[in-house]
């Protein structure tokens, strides 16, 4: 996999919400959760999710944005779409129409954070126990304030990245902000590193 098609995201410190975005030689300024970047995420911390993860879809108000020509599958969002994020519900971390009998977040905002949506495949192949749900990209307040989990940016900054994401772009967030070093590797991941280096002829 390329620079081309791994979506790096980034926090500047451990304890800010402020990072950057980075698509190959392109790089944008973007807000993620309030609650930090956590590897043990669950609903409702305000976590982005540690990882790698494809990208499923775009939900965009047609009724306020033109859209560009985009490679992923695209659809208009509804007044009745919302986003169900109650684990008892079997349409946990779906698009779901509203109300029913479940809690969901409605997906038609008017403060326009939802104006443009990009669903991030995370914790939904399937949906397991209290993971979260409902992790995106989409357009940050003005202030880049941190998110509910999700990853934001500016309106131009996002309509200039989605004609940018393909079926198999990935959106990396990593576990270390970026003024930390990264972890060293493991005495475990050393051995394996040796192993895989070995060579028959060294026998």
């Amino acid at each position: 996999m390329t620079d081309e098609t791994v979506l790096i995201v980034q926090a500047d410190t451990a304890d800010t919400s402020l990072g950057w975005a980075t698509l190959g030689d392109r790089r944008w300024r973007c807000a993620v959760g309030a609650g930090g970047i956590r590897e043990d995420k669950v609903e409702g911390d305000s976590a982005t999710p540690v990882g790698e993860f494809p990208l499923r879809r775009i939900y965009y108000r047609n009724d306020l944005v033109v859209l560009p020509k985009v490679a992923l599958p695209a659809r208009p969002i509804s007044e009745h779409d919302g986003w169900c994020d109650d684990p008892r519900s079997p349409s946990y971390n779906k698009l779901v129409h509203i109300p029913n009998e479940w809690g969901a977040e409605k997906m038609w905002r008017e403060d326009g954070l939802y104006d443009l949506v990009v669903v991030v495949g995370y914790n939904d192949d399937p949906p397991e126990g209290e993971w979260g749900s409902a992790i995106f990209l989409h357009i940050a307040r003005d202030d880049y304030a941190g998110t509910q989990g999700c990853v934001a940016f500016s309106r131009n900054d996002l309509l200039e990245l989605l004609p940018l994401l393909t079926r198999e772009t990935r959106l990396r967030v990593l576990s270390h902000a970026a003024d930390e070093q990264a972890a060293p590797p493991s005495e475990e991941d050393e051995r394996a590193k040796q192993f895989e280096d070995f060579d028959e002829k060294d026998w």
